[in-house]
């Protein structure tokens, strides 16, 4: 009884140990892939083709509307034959142009997960090559985490954005900011 206390204790000791040996480190990952230039090309992507879908949408919905100011203007004068293939030509329009948005949705979504998947990527393997280095066992995502002890972690987010060629003094405000100049530059570009 007395080797299986001693085996537990030992056992328990050396757990103990060793996780006092394990290095942690923590990186605001969110912030590197939102800051990473890649990213940038890829938002410029997006907005382009955002742009065209929005195009094409308009151009849909100036026929519909074309349409039914037809309709509302001229069908007291039709025969009912004539109402009823306008109103059928008017639902199919509006159906088409319903099933071209949810299609647009969907190669929206599409198109930013094949841009994001490389970025998100490239920025995984960039930390884990950092952590490596160091010589970290664990690495956290800051923003995740309740509670950090500096003296206690290694905070990677500085290496990553340097091996990620994000500029120095660039941060997520910022680029909120200039998300948001560019978003009201064109909503004024359009009045």
């Amino acid at each position: 009884m007395k080797k299986i206390i001693l085996i537990a204790t030992m056992a328990v000791m050396s757990v103990a140990a060793s996780a006092q040996s394990l290095s942690f480190g923590y990186v605001n990952f969110n912030e590197i892939v939102m800051l990473m230039p890649e990213m940038d090309a890829a938002r410029a992507t997006m907005e382009e083709n955002q742009k065209t879908n929005e195009e094409i949408l308009m151009s849909m919905y100036q026929e519909y509307q074309t349409k039914m100011q037809d309709y509302q203007s001229k069908a007291s004068t039709w025969t009912a034959a004539i109402r009823e293939s306008k109103e059928k030509e008017l639902m199919d329009i509006e159906s088409r142009l319903q099933q071209t948005q949810q299609s647009l949705q969907q190669e929206m979504q599409q198109l930013q997960n094949s841009l994001q998947a490389p970025i998100y990527e490239k920025a995984q393997t960039t930390v884990t090559e950092i952590a490596k280095a160091k010589g970290l066992a664990f690495v956290f995502e800051q923003s995740s985490l309740l509670y950090i002890d500096p003296a206690q972690g290694v905070d990677l987010t500085a290496d990553a954005r340097k091996a990620l060629n994000i500029p120095e003094g660039r941060t997520l405000e910022a680029l909120q900011a200039e998300l948001e100049a560019k978003a009201m530059a064109a909503q004024q570009a359009q009045m």
